[in-house]
């Protein structure tokens, strides 16, 4: 009798600097589908450090991002991901047999008046968009 093992999905985030919305979406992953997702993220661009604004805000959610390191986003990635997501306006080049989907992050309301609260927002729809997509993984953690 054999018992086969489900393969354990990848998914891959993409953002221009991969210091800021990649790294939260991926932090945000990590957090609600704990092993049952392989999550990595990547830059067009890579900084030179994560955003402290964006580690502070996703933080507060119980997610860790702190000990990433923004990363350059290579063709081997892009085709080893089974899910390829792309967070905001970055101009990935088209890859043949890789589908990529985008997330466009809502406008923040203009009577948020503090990066910080700006911040919280982009967190805050990147985490629902993250849950979702957890749901159709049929990943999440109990």
């Amino acid at each position: 009798m054999s018992t086969s093992h489900p393969r354990t999905p990848s998914v891959l985030f993409v953002c221009n600097t991969n210091g800021g919305k990649s790294q939260l979406a991926a932090a945000l992953l990590r957090q609600a589908a704990g092993d049952a997702v392989a999550v990595e993220s990547a830059g067009l661009i890579p900084a030179h450090h994560i955003n402290e604004l964006a580690a502070s805000v996703v933080e507060e959610v119980g997610a860790d991002m702190r000990a990433e390191v923004p990363t350059a986003l290579t063709e081997e990635a892009l085709r080893a991901a089974d899910r390829v997501i792309i967070v905001g306006g970055a101009k990935v080049p088209e890859l043949e047999g890789v589908a990529m989907e985008r997330w466009v992050p809502a406008e923040a309301p203009a009577g948020l008046a503090t990066e910080r609260e700006r911040m919280e927002f982009l967190r805050d729809d990147i985490a629902a968009r993250v849950a979702a997509l957890n749901d159709e993984l049929g990943t999440a953690t109990v």
